[in-house]
């Protein structure tokens, strides 16, 4: 199976440019980055893809044993690399993704100019003087209520996760793409995802890297962008003025901005 048909890969932007490819969180895909992929496609080549299990990805390749660690989804982003010969990468994670794109960038970092670690989150569960934001029974509270009522999870969760409670479309458009994925898809991400714990991976990464977190955000608060920045040797920590855990749907202009310094910046 071609690789970019299974992936959903898009690639738009300028063909002499450098390339940002950009990875979607948890029950998202590409269409996520709509907002924010005119500012980059002026300067940028600009890959786009969906996970397999996500968007409109092919659903058959997907399997619970490849996809049940985020080792899975970060080998969706080295086939992709592979498949198109990308070089000296600008890799955008967001949310889960961000781990994801450590994982990738150790495993091969030849591929990876720079790193944009988008509202990262290394360990979602609070341990000993580490805050992740949660504690095990609010996970386990979570995912079971994701698994016994995973449409009634979407609408609840969704603006939980987007912030922004004076822009209730926000909300509406995560809750959405949420109800799209296939619930036995979404249980097994959920579940890679917020038990996950990736902290001793930071300190491996070689590659420039920039974490972009937000001034509020419930799912990766600052404490969390704060430990990514200190784990990984010589990475810079910016704080957007943008609130929720989605900037690149709540504050589209200064994400791309945001992205677009660090990737150019010699």
């Amino acid at each position: 199976m071609s690789v970019l048909r299974r992936n959903n890969v898009v690639v738009t932007g300028r063909d002499d440019g450098p390339a940002v490819l950009l990875a979607h969180g948890f029950g998202c895909d590409q269409n996520l980055w709509r907002l924010v992929v005119p500012h980059l496609s002026e300067r940028f080549r600009v890959v786009l893809f969906d996970y397999v299990g996500s968007g409109r990805s092919d659903l058959s390749a997907w399997t619970p044993q490849r996809y049940s660690s985020l080792a899975g989804y970060a080998q969706d982003v080295l086939d992709i690399c592979a498949e198109l010969d990308l070089r000296d990468v600008v890799l955008v994670g967001h949310s889960v993704s961000s781990m994801i794109a450590v994982l990738a960038a150790t495993r091969e970092p030849e591929r990876f100019a720079k790193l944009v670690l988008l509202t990262p989150s290394p360990c979602y569960l609070d341990d000993d003087d580490y805050r992740g934001g949660f504690s095990r029974a609010d996970i386990d509270e979570l995912l079971d209520a994701l698994e016994s009522n995973y449409l009634g999870w979407s609408a609840t969760m969704a603006p939980v996760i987007v912030g922004n409670p004076d822009r209730p479309e926000l909300g509406d458009e995560l809750e959405a793409s949420f109800c799209r994925t296939d619930p036995a898809v979404a249980r097994v991400f959920a579940r890679t995802t917020f038990l996950s714990d990736n902290r001793t991976d930071l300190a491996g990464v070689t590659t420039p890297t920039v974490v972009l977190q937000c001034s509020a955000d419930a799912i990766a608060p600052p404490e969390v962008g704060e430990f990514v920045h200190d784990q990984i040797d010589g990475s810079v920590l910016v704080t957007l003025n943008a609130t929720g855990h989605c900037p690149q749907l709540s504050a589209p202009e200064e994400t791309a901005t945001a992205i677009i310094e660090f990737a150019a910046a010699r």
